[in-house]
């Protein structure tokens, strides 16, 4: 029996039920009995995933202006939408919305605590689970803060002085001139003058130049300045100089200090009191507790961190401050401009190694102050730990390994979907520390990873159903496993349209496409629900340069660098998948802890055979002797660009740098096959991945052999069972490649269906482990092997040569979201942009057209051509299908009927067009005024094949 494209696309449903595969259990199945009863226990849970796969939503809580009623009505609303999970998120009410008579309730007040639990069983009763942010807004802290306990930053001005002269400075002067350009400033900001040093304008040595700081309380600060232009430095600690983003009432004011451990075990025990004492046990009501984006805007010190750095670095950090501190500018970046001392490369050199052990003091105080007291907090309580541990204050792979859900962050924006150039993140709805998050979950045996997804503030209101999939797909393909999505409003409905809205891709009733969006909830479902239970594959390692970023650069406000090292930072795992491999980021803690055979590098449950070490200039002596350790026991070692020379220590730094000069020499010399040399890529990253594998003998677990730059995959693996999801991330583009898998014999491909939950048997060329692969844009394919290989087969055809075009005047009749219903007759398809009467509207426009038809049997298939929205077609009364991403084609086969016949094509569009022609409505004015209006509507060529 073969299968027509219009059979398989339907509607699947999602229920509460399902079955969750231990993963112990997964990993002993390898018997061929067991591995078909694997995967008929996966297929079985992949058709009936439970609540916990679904799409869970940031639920914000907007100024805390609840009432039980709305409460339960929204979580009514997400239920049936297949959403299957939320994150209370309490979060300042948005910027001119009108609160209709609704008051704010505090953050922890009796009020707000019932609002919660009402939540809590209201989620319970519908089957959904519940996480809760920790505070509000982001990062957390609140009005209730003592001075102590709220985040701190030091940092320096510089003043230039004329020799022979003296000058006068006043103290409070000073101290204002140093302002940084904070995104979320704090009302109350506490300075203080903590060092002044008169400096030569250029020095051929390091001097710590002339303390002043017998002035630090004075009045009025004197400086005799010697012959020639000097410099005076001063150093100010600023303390709750930030306030939270966004914080409601009760959780705003100024930010923590994460650095402080006292303060954060306050803050955290403040928060489990009260939830313990009026709500109960939080195990049982919440899943985790979550931790938001650490955008910490500079903070970069505690009281004791002077002495902490001499504990552990050896060597007092106090005569470095002022040269390696940086001028602070918007959100915590370094200020790039000329300033200061002018000093030799080799004092330069010294002191980037001493502001390297800055940064490396600040990583360990804050995974042990904060990571870690969050964890163990979170677990004393009984709820799961969900961070998103990135920023400057965190290694961007290490600090995943703690978290029981990292998570990461995608999002989108107008380039998703477009061109995808071989350097730089456009195109792309994740960024490199998505990379690093999931690397990190996989390496410490975490298959739940997490991802704040389709963050939308660039195409609020204009996003479509079809962007959202080429998003949450590239997710994926990063490797997330679970959807957290940005995010709902909480909203009641006599709020004026389009009501309370926050941030985020307006999921919510008003919005046009949302009788749809079960479709993508259904699809990601069960997507995320088979990545939870298995394994992703990963048979290289990629050795990131940190150390050379830091050096050069600085820790990085992830997941936004300023400065990327290499150039192709972001695209070397992308190359990597789209050559039919997989990767993971390593660091050089986990090829400290790694062992090594059998040619490959093993850690804990992952295992690698080739690593790669890009442009990376400083490595430790323990790595090259792990990489020595690799080569031997037969793995590939690929240095991309550059062979390291130096060490990263300040003390003996001539000495050490020789040492790992000398080791990487011996490296080579004593692995001249393993150990390789490889040109940096040039313009097609694609190609040249695809050269380096040839060059060192590499076979790919898939071998595609048209590579192309919008099809990407990933591997996953349960037991024995293979598992390929690919996908294309093109609005545009068509894509058709064979794809060779690395499959033993008697396996069989089978598309898994993640719309509609069926299975199909997928075709093969003459070899039974290669297939072709069809995918339209915004398409993708999810390949499962199995023993069997009777079923029903899936149809690869499409519609071939050209067709009949339907041209010639459509009725069309227009159902506004305003109420306004309008019928006119369009002579030709046009983008609605295109026609004044059209430009901005929203809602559902219906085609009508009759067509004569002579003999039905010429023709199986009508497409669409270019559709923006959500397609519906109707023949002679009868529904048809269903289109909201990639071709609009439709099988309608046995439907026409000879002579006259009906078609009605259904278009839903999106909002924004609509709202921004509401030049009065200051919601649609604060997220459409700077977008452009977007394409919308059925422009064809319809033609029928």
């Amino acid at each position: 029996m073969q299968l027509t494209r219009r059979d398989f696309i339907r509607t699947g449903s999602v229920t509460s039920a399902g079955l969750i595969l231990s993963p112990v259990l997964i990993q002993q199945c390898t018997t061929p009995d067991e591995l078909d009863q694997l995967l008929a226990d996966l297929y079985q849970g992949f058709q009936n995933p439970p609540a916990s796969a679904k799409p869970f939503v940031r639920w914000w809580w907007n100024g805390d202006r609840l009432t039980a009623k709305e409460i339960l009505r929204e979580l009514d609303v997400m239920n049936e939408a297949g959403i299957g999970g939320v994150e209370i998120n309490p979060i300042k009410f948005p910027f001119g919305s009108e609160p209709v008579g609704y008051e704010a309730l505090q953050w922890l007040e009796d009020e707000w605590i019932e609002m919660l639990k009402v939540a809590l069983q209201g989620a319970r009763d519908r089957g959904m689970v519940c996480d809760m942010i920790v505070g509000s807004g982001w990062p957390f802290g609140g009005e209730f803060l003592e001075k102590e306990e709220q985040t701190q930053m030091v940092t320096i001005e510089t003043i230039d002085l004329d020799g022979g002269q003296s000058y006068s400075f006043q103290h409070d002067d000073l101290l204002d001139k140093v302002d940084p350009e904070i995104h979320s400033k704090n009302e109350k900001v506490y300075k203080e003058l903590v060092m002044l040093r008169l400096m030569p304008a250029a020095s051929d040595d390091f001097t710590e130049g002339q303390s002043l700081d017998e002035q630090l309380n004075e009045e009025t600060i004197s400086v005799n300045v010697p012959g020639g232009e000097h410099i005076l430095y001063y150093v100010v600690k600023l303390t709750g100089y930030m306030a939270v983003i966004n914080g409601a009432p009760g959780a705003a004011g100024p930010v923590l200090n994460h650095y402080n451990k006292p303060a954060v075990e306050r803050y955290l025990n403040r928060l489990s009191t009260v939830l313990t004492e009026k709500v109960g046990a939080m195990g049982d009501h919440l899943r985790a507790m979550f931790c938001d984006s650490m955008e910490l805007e500079g903070a970069n010190w505690n009281n004791d961190l002077p002495a902490e750095f001499e504990i552990r670095r050896g060597y007092s950090l106090l005569p470095y401050l002022p040269f390696v501190l940086k001028k602070v500018g918007h959100m915590g970046n370094p200020l790039e401009e000329e300033y200061g001392t002018k000093f030799p490369p080799e004092v330069m050199d010294m002191l980037n190694r001493v502001r390297l052990d800055f940064y490396k003091t600040r990583l360990e105080l804050f995974k042990e102050r904060f990571i870690d007291t969050f964890n163990q907090w979170c677990h004393d309580n009984g709820v799961l730990s969900r961070v998103q541990a990135y920023g400057r204050g965190m290694h961007p792979l290490d600090t995943s390994l703690e978290i029981d859900i990292p998570e990461c962050e995608t999002w989108l924006r107008p380039q998703i979907g477009g061109e995808l150039p071989d350097r730089g993140s456009r195109g792309r709805a994740y960024w490199m520390v998505n990379k690093f998050v999931s690397s990190g979950a996989r390496l410490s045996g975490k298959r739940l990873v997490s991802c704040e997804e389709i963050t939308n503030t660039q195409m609020v209101f204009m996003a479509t159903l079809e962007r959202i999939k080429i998003t949450g797909d590239q997710s994926n393909l990063s490797g997330v496993t679970h959807s957290i999505l940005h995010g709902f409003n909480y909203s009641p409905p006599e709020a004026p349209f389009p009501g309370w809205v926050q941030y985020g891709t307006w999921y919510n009733e008003r919005n046009p496409w949302w009788p749809y969006f079960k479709l993508w909830a259904v699809y990601k479902t069960r997507l995320s629900w088979l990545f939870q239970q298995t394994d992703m594959q990963s048979n290289v390692a990629i050795l990131q340069p940190l150390t050379d970023l830091w050096l050069k650069h600085g820790p990085q406000r992830d997941p936004f660098p300023a400065h990327d090292y290499p150039d192709y930072q972001h695209n070397l795992w992308e190359a990597v998948h789209k050559n039919g491999d997989g990767c993971d980021y390593v660091s050089e803690k986990i090829l400290h802890e790694a062992t090594y055979s059998r040619e490959r590098l093993v850690y804990h449950e992952r295992s690698y055979q080739v690593l790669l070490i890009p442009e990376t200039e400083t490595l430790d002596l323990l790595s090259i002797q792990a990489m020595d350790a690799l080569a031997t026991a037969g793995g590939k070692v690929v240095f991309i660009g550059k062979k390291p020379y130096k060490s990263a220590s300040y003390q003996d730094p001539e000495e050490n740098d020789r040492k790992i000069a000398d080791a990487i020499k011996k490296l080579f010399d004593n692995h001249k096959k393993n150990v390789v040399l490889y040109p940096s890529p040039g313009d097609d990253i694609l190609q040249w991945y695809a050269s380096l594998q040839k060059e060192i003998g590499h076979t790919p677990m898939v071998i595609i052999n048209k590579p192309d730059r919008y099809l990407c995959q990933v591997s996953y693996k349960a037991g024995a069972a293979e598992i390929f999801f690919f996908s294309n991330s093109s609005l545009t583009e068509q894509i058709s490649v064979t794809a060779k898998f690395q499959i033993e014999k008697g396996r069989h491909p089978w598309f898994w269906d993640p719309e509609s939950g069926e299975k199909y048997r997928y075709p093969t060329t003459e070899s039974n482990n290669e297939i072709n692969i069809e995918l339209a844009p915004a398409a993708s394919l999810l390949i499962v092997f199995e023993k069997s290989e009777k079923g029903t087969i899936y149809d690869l055809a499409w519609p071939q040569g050209s067709g009949q075009e339907l041209s010639g005047p459509w009725r069309l009749r227009l159902s506004h979201v305003n109420g306004e219903n309008k019928e006119f007759t369009l002579y030709k398809l046009v983008d609605f942009l295109e026609d004044k009467r059209l430009k901005t509207f929203a809602g559902e426009a219906v085609y009508e057209k009759e067509i004569k038809v002579d003999d039905p049997d010429d023709h199986r298939h009508i497409s669409l051509g270019n559709v923006q929205g959500v397609s519906e077609l109707w023949i002679n009364g009868k529904k048809i299908g269903m289109r909201w991403y990639g071709n609009h084609i439709y099988d309608v086969t046995g439907y026409l009927t000879q002579g006259d016949n009906k078609l009605s094509i259904k278009v839903t569009t999106i909002a924004g067009n609509y709202l921004k022609s509401l030049e009065d409505n200051p919601t649609a004015q604060r997220w459409t005024q700077r977008q452009p209006y977007y394409s919308v509507g059925m422009m064809g060529p319809v033609q029928m094949y």
